[in-house]
């Protein structure tokens, strides 16, 4: 009897199981799975792998960026009905920016799941808000022609348009935490650069977040703003919770 021999490599077995793991996390199976497979390359791949130029995800990511925008826009025009031209404009851009995408990403761990060269991977890619907003966009541009619009805003909804107080917190952060300080504490806000490491293709900027030398909350970017954004979300966070007492908790610390 003639056996079928299975010619496919140990890597293309590997990344055919990660495809199908990240197909039950999002809760969406696709029909042409070599759609979410481009979805997931990023071009440092593609050029060391020597595919073809379109077998990126720079396509899809132009569309999917288009059918986002869209799915924001009708959702906010009736979500919010008394809200006027420029408040919905503004609001839209707060989610459909870079760092609300990546932060999307990174409740899904998508990085993970991204095919990237080994020197983007080496130098932090899997982390890389430019490469995380990019393969989201993707995947909705990937899921829009696997599935339809439908499918697409169910995506969106689930993972973007979801919980939009916590992603409008993160977006504007440091004007939220600017008001909080001066409005109830009546002190001046400041960050601290604490470090700087890395080469300059791969930078690691911690910030803190003080109000007069009362320490609040660290954060890590990329860049310093993103440093000084990620500091703010959290002191904000800390804030709430009461985890701050001011005229106690940090009395004579010298900080």
């Amino acid at each position: 009897m003639k056996q079928t021999m299975n010619t496919a490599q140990p890597g293309e077995i590997i990344v055919s199981k990660r495809m199908l793991s990240f197909e039950k996390k999002i809760g969406y199976t696709f029909r042409d799975k070599k759609l979410l497979r481009q979805a997931l390359t990023h071009s440092s791949f593609a050029n060391e792998k020597r595919l073809n130029k379109l077998s990126n995800n720079e396509r899809l990511e132009f569309l999917g960026d288009a059918v986002l925008e869209l799915t924001s826009s009708e959702y906010l025009y009736h979500e919010h009905e008394k809200m006027p031209e420029g408040d919905l404009t503004k609001l839209r851009a707060s989610l459909v920016c870079e760092s609300t995408l990546a932060l999307c990403a990174r409740e899904l761990a998508l990085g993970e799941y991204i095919l990237l060269g080994k020197g983007e991977a080496a130098t932090g890619g899997r982390e890389r808000e430019s490469i995380l907003s990019d393969a989201m966009e993707a995947l909705i541009g990937a899921i829009y022609l696997d599935g339809g619009l439908t499918s697409a805003k169910e995506f969106i909804g689930r993972y973007i348009l979801s919980d939009m107080e916590h992603k409008k917190l993160f977006f504007d952060s440091k004007t939220i935490l600017q008001e909080i300080v001066q409005s109830e504490y009546k002190k001046q806000l400041c960050y601290e650069l604490l470090s700087e490491e890395g080469p300059d293709h791969n930078k690691k900027f911690t910030v803190l977040a003080h109000m007069e030398g009362t320490p609040l909350a660290q954060g890590v970017g990329r860049t310093k703003k993103a440093a000084e954004q990620n500091a703010a979300y959290h002191s904000i966070l800390m804030l709430k919770k009461g985890e701050l007492n001011v005229s106690e908790k940090y009395r004579n610390t010298g900080v």
